[in-house]
């Protein structure tokens, strides 16, 4: 019997925290006039998008989860993982669709290529696009700066 391994991204607990501190803070505001009360839910929606936000990857798919909803990808829809400009990682769809996964990042993309369960392969250096060539003897430099030794006659 083989059991799934599941792979959980989430963003960082102290999220958490500050949601907790923003809520007793926000206490003595939302109790000095009954029609606050309503800023006492934005702490709270906070706190339930750092439990459940965040991707799970497993060998059938990634699971993307938000604060409300969550959706779920197949690997075989999958065409490519990479990494935007900021460091987070993007699924690109084979429709052609990107996926941000929300607390993936960059250096995470090795974690979540491997809970797939398909072979990561090593890295290997990338070649120049244009590799040196010796300098042959016969064609000496010339300078284009070169002025002739003696001016131009009439």
């Amino acid at each position: 019997m083989s059991r799934r391994v599941t792979v959980r991204f989430r963003p960082h607990q102290a999220i958490m925290l500050a949601a907790v501190i923003a809520f007793v803070g926000s206490l003595p505001l939302a109790g000095a006039r009954w029609y606050l009360l309503p800023v006492l839910l934005l702490p709270l929606a906070i706190a339930i998008w750092a439990v459940r936000s965040g991707t799970d990857a497993d060998p059938a798919g990634l699971r993307v989860r938000a604060l409300i909803g969550q959706r779920r990808i197949g690997w075989s829809r999958v065409a490519e993982l990479a990494a935007d400009p900021q460091g987070r990682a993007v699924a690109l769809l084979t429709d052609g669709e990107r996926v941000r996964l929300p607390a993936v990042r960059a250096d995470d993309l090795p974690r979540l290529i491997a809970a797939s369960g398909q072979p990561l392969a090593p890295a290997t250096p990338p070649t120049p696009l244009n590799p040196p060539t010796p300098l042959s003897p016969a064609a000496p430099a010339t300078d284009a700066t070169d002025e002739p030794a003696t001016p131009p006659t009439q």
